[in-house]
């Protein structure tokens, strides 16, 4: 038996990244949004009285129609955390990429446990309520993701790096106003901010899919 030398413990020079992983996920990222969207589509209409003005997603997601929304949200977060895996995969920046990716996990997390709680949109006050935290640190996930990833996205193509900041500020500048909204035109404003958020994800998806058909080329 040839002795263990410490060459045989080294770690390959170059790590080739997976152009169908860098597609699939990116698929994922593209259909979370829709199953979403969708499920929000399906549950306005299922529903019974409900006003997609003045009624939020969350009014949606309780009640005997809340396996539609969940359902959507489940989706979501899954894609959200395909994302992570893609960004980890080709890092492509410094500490603040990492940052974002970690941000990118928690969003994603955050989004499966506001489904799974099921304590919104029906005066839920029994045991440890924690819905709205939830949302405020989805908030804050989102903006830390938008900003950290945006200096790495720019090495792909300096577009990335506008749309993201852009995102980041509509979201900072949008988010907190929800808060303080009249109750008959919160839901539709609701809808306004997860349509920030699908571009935030659509944006990065693109990325990752040009990034696959360029390792392609190669």
């Amino acid at each position: 038996m040839q002795p263990t030398t410490q060459t045989d413990h080294q770690m390959p020079a170059e790590v080739d990244e997976q152009p169908a992983l860098l597609r699939a996920l990116s698929l994922l990222a593209v259909f979370g949004c829709i199953a979403l969207a969708g499920s929000i589509l399906i549950a306005d209409f299922v529903v019974p009285d409900h006003d997609w003005i003045a009624d939020t997603i969350s009014d949606l997601g309780a009640g005997r129609y809340e396996y539609i929304v969940d359902t959507g949200l489940y989706i979501f977060s899954a894609a959200m955390i395909g994302l992570a895996v893609l960004a980890a995969h080709i890092h492509l920046g410094a500490w603040d990429w990492s940052v974002g990716i970690v941000a990118l996990i928690i969003f994603g997390l955050l989004v499966f446990l506001v489904g799974a709680r099921n304590e919104y949109g029906d005066n839920d006050s029994e045991g440890w309520v924690i819905h709205i935290y939830l949302v405020y640190a989805i908030g804050l996930a989102m903006t830390v993701a938008c900003f950290a990833l945006a200096r790495g996205a720019a090495r792909a193509s300096p577009r990335y790096r506008t749309i993201l900041i852009a995102t980041g500020i509509v979201w900072v500048a949008s988010a907190p106003v929800f808060f303080f909204l009249p109750t008959d035109i919160d839901g539709i404003y609701e809808r306004y901010l997860g349509a920030v958020s699908f571009a935030f994800i659509l944006t990065l998806a693109h990325l990752f899919t040009q990034r696959a058909k360029q390792r392609k080329a190669i």
